[in-house]
């Protein structure tokens, strides 16, 4: 990836935003030197324009941001920087450099799952539930959604409001474990249940 130092006095701008909540962390500047000891540390630096200098975002609070991925804009002189923050990001010791709270729509925690459960699959670590699903194959997996949904019909009928949402989630866990092995996506989901609400939609 080659950056294009040469438009703003040797700056780009870098844009921080979270991997997880996909929230906007903050805004700074990097010089050739600072982009270059944050992809050998993995920790975000600036350069400082006020002080003249690198400083790494956290040296002096321990609120470090660890770097997930860094991608460039068409121009190749804007720098997005996805992190996962240790803390607080703002001196003024909010989580967002525009007093926002870094907290995401949960339901975007449902790809984030699939996204581990992919990578259980991927390396199959001995000791883990979800490698054992998928090495009972897809008829297990199959009789464990069923299973949930069953226990879930349970206590939306005889039982309490916690043991419902604890009874879904097991639910949808199992389900996304059996999307896995058939190579779908959540995503799809979502955007079949998108489509429906199209003008012309008719059910298959």
């Amino acid at each position: 990836m080659e950056i294009d130092f040469g438009k703003m006095n040797g700056l780009v701008p870098a844009i921080i935003q979270d991997v997880r909540t996909q929230k906007v962390l903050m805004l700074g500047f990097m010089n050739e030197e600072a982009y270059n000891k944050t992809l050998e540390t993995s920790k975000v630096t600036f350069y400082s324009r006020s002080k003249k200098r690198l400083w790494t975002k956290g040296e002096t609070s321990g609120n470090y941001l660890n770097v997930v991925s860094i991608k460039s804009d068409c121009d190749n002189d804007t720098l997005l920087i996805e992190v996962v923050p240790d803390g607080p990001v703002c001196h003024t010791g909010t989580d967002t450099c525009w007093g926002e709270d870094n907290v995401g729509n949960p339901l975007a925690f449902l790809s984030q799952l699939q996204d581990f459960i992919e990578k259980r699959h991927e390396e199959m670590p001995e000791g883990s539930y979800t490698t054992s699903l998928f090495k009972d194959g897809i008829n297990r997996m199959a009789q464990k959604v069923g299973e949930e949904a069953l226990e879930a019909v349970i206590e939306a009928v005889n039982g309490s409001d916690e043991r419902l949402i604890y009874e879904v989630s097991d639910m949808f866990y199992h389900l996304i474990v059996l999307l896995t092995e058939k190579g779908i996506r959540i995503e799809r989901v979502a955007e079949e249940l998108r489509s429906r609400h199209e003008p012309g939609w008719h059910k298959h």
